[in-house]
């Protein structure tokens, strides 16, 4: 799939579509197989555990808050106009410990299967469930003690 030329308008996703994973909305803002893009909008204590995407190399721009973020086993925290850099194979998770929602927009290239992941995971509830799809699409969690 190419990429289609046009714009993703702020606080919607490219042709309509949003996600509701484990509480977070997901807005994808651009599609093709080189790369898939997506806005998060995560509030006070909420997160994505440590995880790794074989395949991919992934990027996070922290657009508005700040994220605490545990990368390849280092806590680090990322804040607005900050970029993260996440090269594959590198464990990653990402946590709003502040007291106010942030907003970042993430992408990976190349798109491999995160956009039907996603597609997947929508309004999906039971952890072990998302654990096993993520695997079948190339993204692998760690065990909870990662996250300490």
């Amino acid at each position: 799939m190419e990429l289609e030329k046009g714009i993703t308008e702020n606080g919607s996703g490219y042709n309509g579509t949003s996600w509701n994973i484990l509480g977070q909305v997901y807005f994808p803002k651009a599609v093709c197989d080189d790369t898939f893009a997506f806005e998060t909008n995560s509030l006070p204590g909420q997160f994505v555990p440590v995880h790794v995407h074989p395949t991919q190399d992934e990027f996070i721009l922290v657009q508005e808050g700040e994220l605490d973020l545990k990368l390849d086993g280092q806590w680090v925290k990322a804040k607005a106009g900050d970029l993260v850099r996440m090269p594959r194979g590198i464990p990653h998770g990402y946590f709003n410990k502040s007291d106010k929602p942030c907003r970042a927009l993430f992408w990976v290239s190349p798109a491999r299967k995160l956009q039907k992941l996603f597609e997947e995971l929508h309004e999906m509830t039971d952890v072990e469930e998302i654990v096993k799809v993520s695997a079948a699409h190339e993204v692998d969690f760690l065990p909870p003690s990662a996250n300490d």
